[in-house]
């Protein structure tokens, strides 16, 4: 692990405590900004969705920066370097790079837990995926897995679901093993619906529902070809779906009735996009354009445009949860009422509320 400003082992006590002080203020506004990864330029651009600009300047990370993932806290953005073989660690207070992770070859993307405990990383060319320790910025475990790809986590935080070249490997988050094998061939995006009852696998010119329950594929729709990558609005009512070389429209899924509801004119090289936290505007990186393209939620329809460098790839907002903040929301079987998270028991819901303590830095 390679530690570049980091303010967590570097500053003294009292400083420290200053900065985690002005940082707690600031925290809801950082939840709201997007993280947009530049593979050319080697920079990740923050954007705030309020006004549609670019905040600061690009944030210099690793070489050829891709998959990006922001803590629920709003606190940090995690960052997969693809050419240098590592993971960035941003920190949202000072919109600066404060760690460096060496992970495996070829990391192409990374999701987070929840709680804020781990991270997940794709190697796609070291035929792994890292997981790391956010409270160390340490990888803590390599799971051997050939070619993965992209990587989304459940709602509960027990399993990530992981695309390859072959279909789909499920990971047990509490034992780092194999849960299941989903032989449905070539995936690449994939994010599960905010209840955490499905897993939608963007397969090129389908889109495999798997049902989470089960780990069988519930139904297949078919669509546009060349689908990249795939992000629901907060109700899950939504699913919108980018595609990738020189096709120009991106589509719509209603989750309702799995159908594809529309297709609308974004512009080519559509890489991979992002519903905001509010569920108004969907974000789309264009390699292509040096940027963002914007689309309404209400009217599927472009609405503008953000610069940000060359060869952006990825965009991510913190994911919201509406988990427990205390421990006594666990107790009297309040528990049972938390659905992202969801817990089994009331020991489930104490260990979150212990994890987002101890990652609030």
């Amino acid at each position: 692990m390679i530690y570049r400003n980091n303010m967590r082992r570097l500053l003294p006590p009292a400083l420290l405590a200053l900065v985690l002080v002005v940082f707690g203020a600031s925290a809801a506004l950082a939840q709201t900004r997007g993280y947009v990864t530049n593979s050319i330029d080697n920079t990740v651009s923050v954007i705030d969705p309020a006004t549609n600009t670019v905040v600061g300047t690009p944030i210099s990370v690793g070489t050829g920066p891709r998959g990006v993932a922001v803590t629920p806290n709003g606190a940090f953005a995690y960052v997969a370097n693809f050419g240098s073989n590592d993971v960035s660690v941003i920190s949202a207070a000072s919109n600066m790079e404060v760690a460096t992770v060496p992970v495996g070859l070829g990391p192409d993307d990374i999701a987070i837990t929840p709680n804020g405990a781990f991270a997940y990383v794709t190697n796609s060319v070291g035929n792994s995926v890292s997981v790391i320790n956010t409270a160390t910025d340490m990888v803590t475990a390599t799971i051997p897995l050939t070619a993965p790809r992209r990587i989304a986590i459940t709602p509960s935080g027990a399993f990530a679901y992981v695309t390859t070249t072959t279909g789909v490997t499920v990971i047990d988050t509490a034992t780092n093993l194999p849960a299941a094998t989903l032989p449905i061939g070539f995936s690449f995006g994939v994010a599960i619906t905010p209840n955490g009852a499905f897993a939608y696998v963007v397969r090129g010119g389908a889109i495999s529902v798997i049902d989470t329950a089960t780990n069988l594929v519930a139904q297949t729709i078919f669509g546009p070809t060349q689908s990249e990558s795939i992000s629901f609005t907060p109700d899950g009512a939504f699913a919108y779906v980018s595609r990738s070389s020189t096709t120009t429209a991106a589509f719509v899924i209603a989750t309702a009735t799995n159908t594809v509801a529309q297709s609308f004119i974004v512009g080519a090289q559509q890489q991979r996009l992002a519903v905001d936290p509010t569920g108004t505007s969907v974000y789309i990186p264009r390699s292509s354009a040096g940027g963002l393209t914007i689309v309404s939620t209400a009217t599927n329809t472009v609405t503008g445009s953000i610069a940000t460098g060359n060869g952006p790839i990825a965009i991510a907002f913190a994911v919201p949860t509406q988990g427990p903040t205390n421990k006594d929301q666990c107790k009297d079987g309040g528990w049972a009422t938390f659905t992202n998270p969801e817990f089994k028991n009331q020991g489930q819901c104490i260990k979150f509320v212990n994890h987002m303590d101890e990652h609030e830095h």
